[in-house]
């Protein structure tokens, strides 16, 4: 992973709320409500909440009384969480590492985790952290990208990119978001960490964008895909945003875009 990668900061936080969001990760959001929801917590920890997609859905599927804390690595990022969120005295924003969280044994119901996984460097230790701040017989809910290819618009952002850039192409959406995708691999990892009754599942959505250049903007600007961009040529992030638009057109057209997207959604008990 590339030092860059898990830096959500600068004008990337707003942009990835106002053009990701609603693009790709809305509807991945409701569904880890619905588990959650399903689970009826009294107390719940969020872990990578970015820009609060997640929380949103979550606490309008919740009852009053849940205590609620979300956390986030990058302080910038839930900075436009807690902005677009109304206020809701059952949620508490609080900046905080996956890998070393700071929170007693056994404290929370369910972990939830939206597209944070491909980010931990160990994931091993991220996931024992997440057994034990829950109780026994809590739920660990989470989902990670699946492979690229399955990934319809990113995987052609990608490809141009890399035409543009052909002697360096930039891969953060390949190592990163999409690098973690191995169901087998997954599974072992949660079982070392000591999870049980492991439940792994892939759901297939359909993004939603309203021009190719809204697609682009999101993808080139709204994510760390942008530093990689940056520190091959500052001057040409602009050129790379109107390349990805035009491959999208192409492929798409003028109007609408819609495109696949795939993800693998996990729960595993304590």
């Amino acid at each position: 992973m590339s030092s860059t990668d898990k830096v959500f900061a600068g004008s990337i936080p707003k942009l990835y709320d106002e053009y990701l969001v609603p693009m790709i990760f809305s509807v991945y959001a409701e569904d880890l409500a619905r588990r959650i929801a399903a689970r009826s917590p009294s107390v719940l920890l969020e872990i990578a909440a970015g820009t609060g997609a997640v929380t949103r859905a979550v606490a309008a599927a919740l009852p009053r009384g849940v205590r609620y804390v979300a956390t986030d690595l990058n302080e910038p990022m839930l900075a436009v969480a807690a902005q677009r969120q109304a206020d809701d005295d059952r949620i508490t924003w609080r900046q905080a590492d996956g890998m070393a969280l700071p929170f007693g044994a056994a404290e929370f119901d369910v972990v939830c985790c939206q597209f944070g996984a491909m980010f931990f460097p160990d994931r091993v230790k991220a996931y024992g952290e997440m057994k034990r701040v829950l109780k026994p017989d809590g739920t660990f809910v989470f989902n990670v990208w699946d492979r690229i290819e399955d990934n319809e618009v990113t995987a052609e952002a990608t490809a141009a990119l890399g035409r543009m850039f052909p002697d360096d192409p930039p891969r953060f959406m390949i190592r990163t978001p999409h690098g973690y995708h191995d169901k087998a691999v997954i599974r072992s990892d949660l079982e070392r960490a000591g999870f049980r009754d492991i439940s792994i599942e892939t759901r297939t959505e359909i993004s939603r964008a309203p021009s190719a250049e809204y697609v682009a903007i999101a993808l080139c600007q709204g994510t760390p895909l942008r530093s990689e961009i940056e520190a091959r040529d500052a001057s040409r992030l602009q050129a790379a945003t109107d390349i990805v638009a035009e491959a999208i057109r192409t492929r798409h057209g003028s109007g609408p875009v819609e495109g696949k997207i795939q993800a693998i959604v996990i729960e595993a008990r304590r």
